[in-house]
């Protein structure tokens, strides 16, 4: 779990962050690049065109790579797509090239964009289900490690500076790949896939015996064969099939709804522009970096906090985290009033950690958490897919429009934010369920039993098994009935 998460999820966090602190010698760079060539200054409209580009290439690149949903072996060949970037990016002030970081950031994209999708499902399927939430929570966690490891060396003193030392900074996400590559093959395959879609039973039990360090494992592997039999009806589901299932229905339009509230929400123009932020709500250059790093630093305590998800539930978490986020966007936009209020500018750095600490609680790692545990193995990757696709595509959306946004509303911009938590909110607690310490199976019977909830009859019964999309069980029903 920790070798898996560092190789893949702690790069994630790293790419998100580690372009805020030094963008203006980046900014500065691509300006004397540019004077080089063309022998005249960049235009400011250009350049913030070109540096919204940059940081928002990153989960474009995500969005392609979540298009691509396999097992655990598929992160060793996708190590190649951050080595390669990582060479690219610590080259370019030497190649006189910004193209070339706009491009590795891109490709540096597609890494975390297929193991933001890899990770959690694995982790998910091999854990057994009172910990599910528990290991379900390591992904986010070195997310936010690695957000705060980019905060920390892109303070002035150690690589966030003009002295080339940026290009090196940029460089070091290579380092977590290098250290997968060698480790992965040592890694067992998810059980649940190797029975479920492989149909290997003896492969499958002897890696859940590894796994759980004993032998008697026939608890587990029964459930799994229940959930293969439930599934051999449908057969494996594409993306399509999954859109026209109509019992899977409720279950794709929460994914949908928590990721992209998770990530138009805002949290992102936070990491990615941390320093614009916190200058425009009135501190003081030389501080903004510190100030920075205590924001990452809160992000992980709160989110080891999150620990606590297998006592208190998901759907708890989601809700207060969207709320807590919803306040602090609403007091964000207080920064209207910092040049007639000499106390505002606090308030307003205040709004923005609370924010950080919302959405470290529930929106942030609570997510794919949930969507492992609502579709079957048969449609999980599927599943993964569309949440991937429209988790990267809302943050590509935020940093590229972000700059623009505070540059046209100013600090109104937050309002749009907090709408968009108030309504993923109101979502959650009419839709979403709890799914805590329940089987797959039990959670997808979850609708059917809110369906059959305040009916009788055969009508009921009938609704009931129409709705799990199974031909088959209805047939047996109409059977039972005659």
């Amino acid at each position: 779990t920790l070798i898996a998460a560092f190789g893949s999820s702690f790069q994630y966090g790293y790419n998100v962050s580690v372009v805020n602190s030094p963008s203006q010698f980046m900014q500065q760079f691509y300006n004397t690049t540019y004077m080089e060539r063309y022998h005249s200054p960049m235009e400011e409209n250009v350049l913030t065109l070109l540096w919204s580009l940059s940081v928002s290439m990153f989960p474009l690149g995500g969005f392609f790579g979540s298009l691509m949903v396999a097992p655990l072996g598929t992160l060793l060949f996708n190590n190649i797509f951050s080595i390669v970037p990582a060479i690219m990016m610590g080259v370019s002030e030497i190649a006189k090239s910004y193209e070339i970081i706009i491009v590795a950031r891109f490709i540096v994209g597609i890494c975390a964009g297929l193991s933001s999708n890899v990770v959690p499902m694995y982790l998910g399927e091999i854990a057994p289900k009172n910990l599910r939430g528990a290991l379900g929570i390591v992904p986010q966690l070195f997310i936010t490690v690695g957000i705060l490891c980019a905060q920390v060396l892109g303070i002035r003193n150690i690589l966030g500076n003009s002295t080339g030392s940026w290009t090196l900074m940029l460089g070091l996400t290579g380092i977590p790949a290098a250290i997968q590559l060698l480790l992965l093959p040592f890694f067992p395959e998810s059980p649940r896939y190797m029975l479920i879609q492989n149909g290997d039973e003896k492969k499958a039990t002897k890696a859940l015996q590894r796994l759980r360090g004993w032998d008697d494992v026939d608890s587990e592997l029964l459930e799994m064969r229940q959930e293969d039999q439930s599934e051999k009806v449908e057969g494996h589901l594409s993306v399509f099939s999954l859109l026209s299932q109509r019992s899977l229905r409720w279950q794709l339009i929460s994914i949908v709804v928590m990721n992209m509230g998770q990530q138009l929400s805002g949290v992102n123009a936070i990491y990615y522009y941390a320093d614009s932020i916190y200058g425009s709500a009135g501190v003081r250059e030389s501080d903004i970096q510190y100030v920075t790093v205590g924001t990452g630093a809160v992000n992980v305590f709160m989110t080891i906090t999150v620990f606590i998800v297998e006592a208190s539930g998901r759907r708890l978490l989601l809700l207060c985290g969207f709320g807590i986020c919803c306040g602090a966007c609403v007091l964000a936009a207080c920064l209207c009033l910092q040049e007639t209020v000499t106390w505002m500018p606090y308030v307003s750095i205040a709004s923005v950690i609370v924010y950080v600490i919302g959405h470290a609680i529930g929106p942030s790692p609570i997510p794919y958490v949930v969507a492992t545990e609502m579709f079957r193995q048969t449609a999980r990757p599927a599943a993964f897919m569309v949440a991937g696709s429209v988790h990267w595509l809302s943050n590509f959306i935020v940093g590229l429009v972000f700059p623009f946004l505070e540059r046209g509303l100013g600090p109104y911009s937050f309002i749009i934010f907090a709408v968009i938590c108030l309504v993923t909110l109101i979502y959650i607690w009419l839709v979403v369920p709890e799914t805590k310490k329940k089987t797959f199976l039990e959670v997808f019977q979850i609708p059917e039993d809110a369906l059959v909830a305040g009916r009788s009859g055969e009508g009921a019964l009938k609704k009931r098994f129409r709705f799990s999309g199974s031909i088959e069980r209805t047939s047996r029903l109409d059977m039972f009935l005659d």
